[in-house]
């Protein structure tokens, strides 16, 4: 269900001031720490210029500040709340993507990467590997409800990028993804970490949510939607949607698609 809050932190996040205070280095596009203000309401969020973004060959339509947006979107519209508070908006270096700060909790173990030797109850191994000096590693993740919400909607909006580091547990237990910025090709393209319930059921608030998407698209939702997406991509995403409902479980690793299951790095 969406926070009540939501409506006043958009509203922050759309018209307030942002004051920067720094950069994350270890981002791949420009990506900026700042403080936004608006009428004595105050809040951290990440903002995201359009002219700091690199170019990618394979999404060469639209922005990558556009495809955020819309994945802020679709997730509301499904009533996951899986997404935080995403806005397109001007700033200090241009038109961009501010999206709200999400701090986590000291013990955000929600995906890692351990001995394999070392790997706790509760937790699915979804990757095995090496470290330098020949020990066994594996990358897991915990067996949990929002992360097999998270596992569905990644296979709804075709996310390219689902590493350990987009997983997010806030200290109220929340959990969050962030860095949708390649999601939503018309091409399959899903890469994640989060393969642990392949071929299994579709949770009841997917299959629920995936009802409202389609039900959306052909509303109010897919008219923004095309002012991020291409034609095909709004497309792709609702037949992506319908067969999701027609299988009724998530996806399983394609293991004869030219395309890697899990991104690399993984974190």
């Amino acid at each position: 269900m969406r926070r009540p809050d939501d409506d006043d932190v958009v509203e922050l996040l759309t018209h307030g001031t942002l004051d920067i205070r720094g950069r994350l280095v270890d981002a791949s596009n420009a990506t900026l720490l700042c403080d936004v203000e608006l009428d004595g309401a105050t809040a951290t969020c990440v903002y995201k210029p359009v002219r700091g973004e690199r170019p990618l060959w394979d999404f060469p339509d639209g922005t990558l500040a556009g495809r955020e947006h819309a994945t802020y979107l679709i997730s509301q519209t499904c009533h996951f709340d899986l997404v935080p508070p995403t806005v397109l908006r001007p700033g200090p270096l241009g038109p961009g993507m501010a999206q709200l700060w999400i701090d986590t909790r000291e013990d955000d173990d929600l995906v890692e990467l351990v001995p394999a030797d070392s790997l706790r109850p509760g937790r699915i191994p979804v990757l095995h590997a090496t470290s330098e000096d020949g020990a066994p590693l594996v990358v897991a993740h915990r067996d949990h409800p929002a992360l097999r919400l998270m596992a569905a909607f990644d296979a709804l909006v075709n996310n390219a990028d689902r590493k350990g580091g987009h997983v997010l547990h806030a200290p109220d237990g929340h959990v969050y993804g962030v860095d949708h910025g390649i999601c939503l090709h018309a091409e399959d393209k899903l890469r994640t970490v989060l393969w642990g319930w392949e071929s299994q059921p579709l949770p009841d608030q997917a299959v629920a949510g995936t009802e409202r998407l389609l039900a959306g698209l052909d509303g109010d939702l897919g008219e923004t939607l095309h002012e991020h997406l291409t034609r095909t991509e709004v497309w792709a995403l609702g037949s992506r949607a319908k067969r999701l409902l027609a299988t009724g479980t998530l996806p399983a690793v394609d293991h004869e698609r030219d395309w890697p299951a899990i991104p690399w790095p993984p974190f």
